[in-house]
């Protein structure tokens, strides 16, 4: 029962061929929907199942938050691939997002020497936003409010990773806003504020 999230978090990263194999053979809109919603599903129990098993490790979350990475890049291009007009009508975002994704993977390998894995609200609601847009995008084959929603979410989500990254002196997961980062640092230093 304890390798169901490991399980959960390799069906992830299957996904990822499947979407990229699905794009590159022009598969059917709702196939590319139901492999985005099989990887949302499986992003969601893992976090679940780890900590009700008590086995949500800082080496799981790690992996959890590479997998993840690597699935919306694969179902990125795959949209890039089949539908490059959805992509373009939202270029402006997209670009800010993934420069920002960028900066946040430089800021954290420098600063920790490995990616960050804070698991925060505003990224789970993202990866909620996500799942919509990208099934919205694959289904209709255009940029709806759903998807647009999705990259406003994500610089959003971004933006606080990186303020949470300033804040914290060292590597620390599972960190759900940037008010936590900030408690969690002041309790380092302060140790009434750990107890308290």
């Amino acid at each position: 029962m304890k390798r169901v999230p490991v399980a959960l978090v390799y069906l992830r990263a299957l996904c990822v061929a499947a979407m990229l194999t699905a794009g590159i053979t022009r598969a059917r809109g709702i196939v590319l929907a139901i492999i985005v919603s099989v990887a949302f599903v499986s992003d969601v129990f893992d976090g679940i199942i780890a900590r009700r098993l008590g086995v949500a490790t800082p080496g799981l979350r790690r992996a959890d938050t590479i997998v993840d990475t690597a699935f919306y890049i694969g179902a990125a291009l795959t949209l890039l691939l089949r539908t490059p007009g959805v992509v373009w009508a939202s270029r402006y975002g997209v670009a800010l997002l993934v420069v920002l994704e960028g900066i946040r993977l430089f800021v954290d390998r420098r600063k920790f020497g490995r990616m960050a894995a804070y698991h925060m609200w505003s990224a789970k609601a993202w990866g909620l936003a996500l799942w919509l847009g990208f099934c919205e995008a694959f289904l209709t084959g255009r940029p709806g409010p759903l998807f647009r929603l999705a990259v406003g979410l994500g610089i959003a989500a971004d933006l606080e990773g990186l303020a949470a990254s300033r804040v914290l002196s060292r590597w620390t997961h599972d960190v759900p806003t940037v008010w936590h980062a900030v408690r969690i640092e002041r309790g380092r230093h302060d140790p009434a504020e750990a107890s308290g």
